[in-house]
This record gives structure tokens, sequence and C-alpha cells, in this order.
């Protein structure tokens, strides 16, 4: 009967473990926007991009992209970290693509920073985010 209740106890709390995990779905782009080159180069792309990450993704991402903003902690996703090599290996397109497009708690920005020129900004200044 112990054993019982016991293997009981040990079900029901890995259910309940599995319950609450966060949902890890991979966020990939389309081919077709992963392959877009940026257009953007340069020191006055960086610098504007990093006056417009400043202004709408810092909240969320933190100064440094590590995703410790004053907002993450109220995000059901995790904001992701802008330093690590998984975030770095992406093509310009495919951060490009999710900035403007976003993905629940990232909002979508080709709105909000409508001349598609700034967004590849954006792109190039995360690009300085390596550790």
């Amino acid at each position: 009967m112990k054993k019982t209740m016991l293997m009981s106890a040990v079900v029901g709390l890995s259910v309940l473990c599995f319950a609450f995990m966060p949902d890890k779905k991979p966020w990939n782009a389309p081919a077709d926007a992963a392959g877009k080159a940026n257009p953007q180069k340069g020191a006055e792309s960086i610098a504007n991009g990093k006056a417009l990450f400043a202004k709408h993704c810092q909240s969320c991402h933190g100064k440094t992209g590590m995703g410790d903003g004053t907002k993450a902690s109220e995000l059901k996703t995790e904001p992701g970290d802008f330093s690590k090599g998984a975030f770095q290996s992406q093509s310009d397109g495919s951060i490009f693509y999710k900035v403007s497009e976003g993905r629940d708690d990232m909002p979508s920005f080709k709105k909000k920073i409508t001349d598609a020129n700034d967004l590849w900004d954006v792109v190039n200044y995360v690009r300085t985010l390596k550790k």
C-alpha cells in the first residue's frame, strides 16, 4: 500500500513539474526571410540601431541584450541572451524577421519602426553584443 501511494505521489509530482515547465518551441524564420541580405553597414548604422534598441528593446532585453531588462520578469517567455552563440549564429535575415514579425511576448516592430533600414540597424547593433 505504501509503495502504491509513493508511486502515485512521484507520478503526480512529475506530471505537475512538466505542466509548469516553459514551452521552448523553436523560432525559425522562413527560408526566404532568413536568406535576406542586410543592406545597412557601418558605424552610423550601429549608432542608430543602439538608439532604437534603447528606446524599443532595452526594457525587456536589458542594456547589454542579456535578457535582464526591467520588464523581463513580467514576461511569460524568456527574452533570451543576444551575447550567446546560439543567437549570434543566426543570419541577419532571421533576426530582422523576428524583430519585424514578433511572437508571443515579443511584439512586432514593423509598425513601430516603419523604416526597414532602421530595423536592419537594430540587427547591426545586436551583432555588437557578443561576449
